[in-house]
């Protein structure tokens, strides 16, 4: 659905997407291979990547919750908020296969390959499709936001409220819902 949005509120409908791909594109991919090349010399760029990931994760969701913001700028914060979830999660359920490596390797005499293979395929292989699959879904919510649009399962979670303007709907029996709605109160 296409809504009656101020420039200013665009504006600030598109902030939680972009803290979200910044983190996705400029921490988990570019900061990441950049400290890769230097983890043999140095480990702390590497442990970055990890602290700034929470931190701006976490921030989301925080500002999510604490959101007074108009309607639209909300509704785009509280998808970044669940992205965000989403990310955490797995990011979790990967510290805790990296721990099993660990545990693995220190008391179960696992090979180091064996431990590696572990790490990586069920480990890195994961947060790689997950990062890849989140850059295009909040690339949409970016595009949305900029041209005041929201897809309609979040409308249906987020229901806009009677002050907001519908300028076009995604089908015609939204548009033909609506009007019976319309119609009854």
């Amino acid at each position: 659905m296409k809504f009656e949005i101020s420039d200013d509120l665009v504006h600030k409908a598109k902030i939680p997407h972009d803290i979200f791909l910044t983190n996705l594109i400029g921490n988990h991919i570019l900061w990441f291979v950049a400290a890769l090349g230097l983890v043999r010399s140095y480990w702390q760029p590497l442990a970055l990547v990890p602290i700034l990931s929470f931190v701006a994760l976490f921030y989301t969701l925080w500002r999510a919750r604490k959101s007074q913001d108009p309607w639209y700028v909300w509704v785009h914060w509280q998808i970044a908020a669940e992205r965000s979830r989403i990310f955490i999660y797995m990011l979790l359920a990967v510290l805790v296969v990296w721990f099993l490596g660990w545990i693995g390797f220190t008391y179960f005499d696992m090979k180091k390959v064996a431990v590696m293979a572990l790490i990586g395929g069920v480990g890195i292989l994961p947060i790689m499709v997950t990062v890849l699959i989140l850059i295009l879904m909040e690339s949409d919510a970016l595009h949305q936001a900029s041209s005041c649009r929201l897809g309609k399962s979040a409308v249906k979670r987020y229901p806009y409220p009677e002050d907001v303007v519908v300028l076009e709907y995604d089908s015609d029996e939204d548009a033909h819902v609506e009007a019976e709605e319309g119609v009854k109160s």
